[in-house]
Formats: structure tokens, C-alpha cells, sequence
């Protein structure tokens, strides 16, 4: 009888690759915690491999410099609201039922630690390679926002108006949660996000006759 051959000790190409995804992303999200209470300049890289264990020679395997770690962290950030724009696109409904499902999602978003790095980090902190590649980011995220909005006022489901202007409204609104949350709070950041969502609303729903 042919005996089965033992389980082979050496990992596949794809649970090693499996391995170094969840290591890039404990790496991150160590870091993205660290900027946000301490501040960018505050924060070294030793300190962040010290929280894991490692050291930092591992982080300059996985991710790169300084630098690259804060661009990394806030890239997961704003890719994370780009997929909130793209998923209120498909809600089927009126302008404003788009716009209330996106913000709400935007909100929540910033209430996360990668999120709060985004809002928290000031563009003088990046080099202009670093910013040219965040505003790329940035600007769909932005466009998605006016087009809920001009989209809404054109079925009448929100006040007509300005739409540059009501989207810095909302956007300069929904941005401050992520300096003020706090996961040891009352509520919950889902709590949150429809709470200041419906507070906003009022302003931009129209009037009845």
C-alpha cells in the first residue's frame, strides 16, 4: 500500500503572499494609530516597529520610508471613500437619497484610523511627489460629491444653489469628526455619521412651499 505523502513544510507562493498582505497591513494600521495621537514628527518609525515587535529595517521592507508609510496609511483612507462614492452611485433613488448614503459612509470613514490620518495630516508634511499623488486621490472623491449634489438640485430633491459651495459645507462638516471622535465615546461612529448627516440635511432639502 502506497502510504500518503506528508503535508509539504514549505509554504505555497500564495500563503506567503497571503502572509506578507496581513503583515503590510498590521504595519499600517500600527503606524496610521501612532501618527494620529502623536503627530507625524512625533512618531518614528522605531517606535511603530517597537509596538509590533519588529524592527525598523522590517518596515523599510514592507512599505518603505517615512514618508511612504504616511502616503500609504492615507491612500487606504481615501480609497476607502472613493468606494463610498461608488457605491452611493448605485443606490437607486433621487439625488439627495445618493448624497445622504455617501456622506453618511464619508463620515464613518473619517472616524477610522485611516481615515483620521487623511484630515489630520497637513500637506505642508508631504513632499510635492507626495501631495501631486494625494490630490489625485482626492479629487474623484470630490467630484462624487458635487455630482450627488447637482443631481439632487436638478430633480428638485435638494435647494437649488451653489454646488461648489454646499459641497465645501459638507465636506468641511463631516471632516471634523476626525479630530474630535473618540472610540471611548458614547456612540458608535454609525451613530455618528446619521446623527450629523440628518443635522446637515435641514440645511439643504428644500423648503416646503
Amino acid at each position: 500500500m502506497t502510504r500518503p505523502l506528508p503535508a509539504s513544510p514549505f509554504r505555497t507562493a500564495e500563503q506567503k503572499q497571503t502572509d506578507r498582505a496581513a503583515k503590510r497591513d498590521a504595519l499600517l494600521l500600527a503606524a496610521a494609530r501612532m501618527f494620529n495621537e502623536r503627530g507625524f514628527h512625533a512618531t518614528s518609525l522605531d517606535d511603530v516597529a517597537a509596538s509590533l515587535g519588529v524592527t525598523k529595517p522590517t518596515i523599510y521592507h514592507y512599505l518603505g520610508n517615512k514618508e511612504r508609510v504616511l502616503i500609504e496609511c492615507m491612500r487606504i483612507g481615501l480609497v476607502r471613500l472613493q468606494e463610498a462614492a461608488s457605491a452611493a452611485n448605485l443606490t437607486q433613488g433621487t439625488g439627495v437619497e445618493k448624497l445622504r448614503a455617501f456622506l453618511v459612509r464619508y463620515a464613518q470613514v473619517n472616524m477610522s484610523e485611516f481615515g483620521q490620518c487623511v484630515i489630520r495630516t497637513g500637506d505642508e508634511l508631504l513632499s510635492a511627489q507626495g501631495l501631486d499623488e494625494l490630490r489625485s486621490l482626492k479629487r474623484p472623491i470630490d467630484r462624487a460629491m458635487r455630482a450627488f449634489i447637482a443631481e439632487g438640485m436638478a430633480d428638485g430633491s435638494i435647494a437649488a444653489g451653489d454646488v461648489k459651495m454646499l459641497a465645501f459645507t459638507l465636506a468641511g462638516a463631516l471632516n471634523w469628526p476626525a479630530r474630535w471622535y473618540k472610540a471611548s465615546g458614547a456612540l458608535s461612529p454609525e451613530a455618528i455619521a446619521e446623527q450629523l448627516t440628518d443635522i446637515l440635511a435641514r440645511g439643504f432639502l428644500p423648503r416646503p412651499s
